[in-house]
């Protein structure tokens, strides 16, 4: 055979999977994807065509000029408008029917008749031109059974009503007859009898006279949970669908399919391509629901990784187009395949583009492909409602799964959406058996994709003396490697409190994984200590493979912020123990300090000036009181931030803690402090004597700083007292530092060399012990 060049139609995350599978071809030499999306060049042999999918005469042009050799539509709508004849003229073979075979998908009137011509199992139905909405409705009311609604005509997958009653059928015949809801779509109303029953898609090849099947797959049509919410272009897909058992794909073959192939050559119109038969396994057998001439979306992308590696994509398309399919071999490998759509908040609805995407570092036998994405200024941006497709495969369908969620906790960008339950059915539809630590609702599965998802964050957090490897049963940190000379070690643990509440409520677990790391080094920080190493712990009822990620992405930024090492954990899946999707965090810090450094300092002395550093917000303390003022304030976390109109109120109030190591541990260690404070839970009153001697106290001048606009939000909708403020929050303030007087300009001057923007002189240490806070007065105006 000689090189093939392709010409694939197409930008979704299908032509992605096929462009992807096609390069692995021996026999291709170059693939041309037009138009493509922001993830098609980057395949290997691949480069994108800025054509109109609908301009053939262009396209043909392009094709005979670039030696093209063979075509693959990936979308119907092409090959509804004749696409195969134009390159059929000029002898470039097409994988794709003609327009009179792609009627099976472009005419629902059209393909019912054609299975009731051949006998081939599918609904009662009766077809209805928008002229004849009398007579539709007067059917619907005394046809006797539940009713399925389908616009006649292409609809982008979204063509069909479910109606519950005669009046909501009645209702959604007037939408598609009256009102025009699907458009041209909708001259022809196709009212069948409603099956019931698990629904299947096989996708099987064919060459007008052969026809060889790939396993059944079950889509999720839905946008939410439990198939909830509108229905969509498809937000995942996983096969083999167990409830396709080899009978029932003995009987979709012989009672379906090969009639199909069989009855479309015997009526002139052989068809050539994927025939993609939606089916409903209903108790009386396979019956079909609807035809599609091309490949599926997302079926297609997890079925690409279900080809043996050794199977050649692109010799099977030559050979349908060549009517030559028995000549070649299409073999698949045991295991499973998995799609996950991550589509664009608001979708099915109207919904942002240009949201830039991060995507790291795929698990093995995960593969992220692109839909809905552009390439702008070397960065890859949303452009669609459906914008990438992360598909995985493994041995077992709960191993796929997880390698999915695993890799979709690796792509970021604003309004990521994605379902959490694929494969849902086949799950609950599995046999009992005798007990599994699985069933007891403990996944090592879903333990072992979760580390896996990390290890490229954690490796992130190398420092001298750990390599940031995870996996074994302790991590290991070489103090000799830090080169201190008489160090004495530092320890601190802590949590992030009810903040994880918000975040969880919010649905945004980003950040909580930087204050959990937060909380801890910083107050290794003010003993003097520099942060060396730190270990989390992370618990829940159900381990949810993408949320761990996303916390443990965080955990591992705040250690790259703070310069320690992230050197193990432990995950806790611990069944009824926790609320539905609920978790909790602790994490543990150890640090190190020259002996002669330890903080405080035994000389704090009255006198001696106290130095405050700017809070980034709320920090992690007080948030029990934060969620009550919230809840008087009659404001939502989804409402508009009142300070700050680019947020969200719940981003707002989930803005990460500080951490203060790399701005203030260089003067620290050349020995510009007495002593530090962190200010949390407690706020000043509470936290600053814990560094002053016994019988020593302070003062803050409250109007030596601005009060942040998050804190003024709480006084006024909590009707919170200034002295509660001081005692509950850091207002702004969170961590004080005191030093003596004559080092004080000193100590401003190395602070902000090293990145404090402002510094401010807040009071001073006094003889008389407690906090006396001046000026509160100024909070208020």
């Amino acid at each position: 055979m000689s090189a093939l060049r392709i010409l694939v139609i197409g930008s979704g995350g299908r032509e992605h999977a096929l462009a992807w599978k096609l390069s692995q071809s021996p026999n291709v030499d170059r693939i041309f994807v037009c138009p493509g999306n922001g993830g098609t060049a980057l395949e290997s042999k691949t480069t994108n065509v800025n054509l109109s999918a609908s301009d053939f005469p262009a396209l043909v042009d392009f094709a005979l000029k670039n030696e093209v050799s063979l075509v693959l539509p990936g979308p119907e709508q092409p090959l509804v408008d004749g696409i195969e004849t134009f390159f059929r003229k000029v002898g470039i073979p097409v994988f794709g029917p003609t327009a009179l075979a792609a009627r099976m998908e472009g005419s629902k009137a059209f393909s019912k008749a054609f299975m009731d011509r051949h006998q081939i199992p599918t609904a009662k139905f009766k077809v209805f031109q928008s002229s004849e909405v009398d007579q539709a409705i007067e059917y619907v009311r005394t046809c006797g059974f539940k009713v399925v609604l389908k616009a006649s005509g292409l609809a982008a997958g979204k063509g069909v009503l479910l109606p519950e009653t005669v009046d909501e059928a009645i209702a959604g015949l007037k939408e598609i007859m009256v009102d025009n809801v699907f458009g041209a779509a909708g001259q022809e109303v196709v009212v069948e009898e409603l099956l019931t029953g698990p629904e299947v898609s096989v996708l099987a090849f064919s060459d007008g006279y052969t026809v060889t099947p790939l396993p059944a797959a079950q889509d999720h049509k839905r946008i939410g949970e439990g198939d909830t919410g509108p229905n969509t272009g498809g937000m995942g897909a996983y096969a083999p669908a167990p409830v396709a058992t080899p009978d029932v794909m003995a009987r979709i073959t012989k009672e379906v399919l090969q009639p199909t192939i069989a009855g479309m050559r015997k009526e002139g119109f052989p068809f050539v391509g994927m025939l993609f038969t939606g089916l409903m396994i209903t108790e009386n057998g396979p019956k079909v629901l609807e035809y599609n001439v091309r490949f599926g979306d997302p079926e297609t992308e997890a079925l690409v990784l279900l080809l043996d590696p050794e199977t050649d994509l692109a010799s099977i398309l030559l050979a349908c187009a060549e009517h030559r399919l028995d000549s070649v071999d299409v073999k698949t490998r045991q295991g499973y395949g998995v799609s996950v759509v991550l589509a664009s908040q608001g979708y099915p609805g109207s919904y942002a583009k240009g949201k830039e995407i991060t995507i790291g570092q795929m698990p093995q036998d995960v593969v992220a492909f692109h839909a809905g994405t552009s390439a702008v200024d070397g960065k890859v941006v949303t452009s669609g409602g459906r914008v990438l497709v992360v598909s995985a495969y493994a041995p077992t369908l709960q191993g796929a799964l997880d390698a999915a969620y695993a890799g979709v906790a690796n792509i970021e960008f604003e309004g990521k959406v994605f379902r959490r339950d694929i494969a849902h059915r086949a799950l609950k539809a599995r046999p009992a058996t005798g007990l599994t630590y699985a069933q007891a609702g403990v996944s090592v599965d879903a333990g072992n994709a979760l580390v896996e998802a990390i290890k490229p964050f954690v490796r992130a957090t190398r420092r001298p003396g750990a390599d940031a490897e995870i996996g074994g049963f302790g991590g290991v940190f070489d103090l000799k490697a830090t080169g201190y000379r008489e160090p004495v070690l530092v320890s601190g643990t802590d949590g992030v409190g009810t903040k994880l509440r918000v975040a969880m409520d919010v649905g945004l677990h980003d950040f909580v994984g930087i204050d959990l790391v937060a909380m801890s080094v910083n107050d290794l920080l003010v003993q003097g200590a520099e942060p060396l190493y730190f270990l989390d712990y992370f618990a829940c009822s159900q381990l949810d493979v993408a949320t761990a990620a996303r916390v443990v992405k965080g955990i591992a930024d705040g250690c790259v912020q703070a310069g320690c090492a992230l050197i193990g954990g432990e995950t806790a899946e611990m069944p009824s123990m926790y609320h539905g999707d609920d978790y909790d965090l602790a994490g543990f810090a150890v640090g190190a300090v020259e002996r002669d450094l330890i903080l405080p300092q035994p000389t704090i002395a009255p006198g001696d000036v106290l130095l405050g550093l700017p809070s980034s917000g709320l920090h992690s303390n007080g948030f029990s009181l934060v969620r009550k003022v919230v809840a008087l304030s009659g404001l939502s976390y989804a409402d508009t931030c009142p300070w700050d109109a680019s947020l969200t109120l719940g981003r707002a109030l989930l803005e990460p803690t500080r951490i203060y190591i790399k701005s203030v541990l260089p003067a620290a260690q050349a020995g510009l402090f007495k002593g530090m404070s962190h200010i949390t839970g407690g706020g000043f009153v509470e936290n600053i004597p814990r560094v002053l001697p016994k019988g020593m106290g302070c003062f803050i001048d409250a109007s030596t700083w601005e009060l942040p606009p998050v804190f003024r939000f709480l006084m006024q909708h909590g009707g919170v007292e200034p002295l509660e403020m001081a005692r509950t929050f850091n207002n702004g303030l969170g961590m004080v530092l005191v030093v003596a007087p004559d080092m004080a300009s000193r100590a401003i001057e190395a602070l902000q060399s090293a990145g404090e923007k402002n510094v401010y002189k807040i009071g001073e240490v006094t003889a008389q012990s407690g906090v006396e806070m001046r000026n509160l007065s100024a909070w208020s105006s």
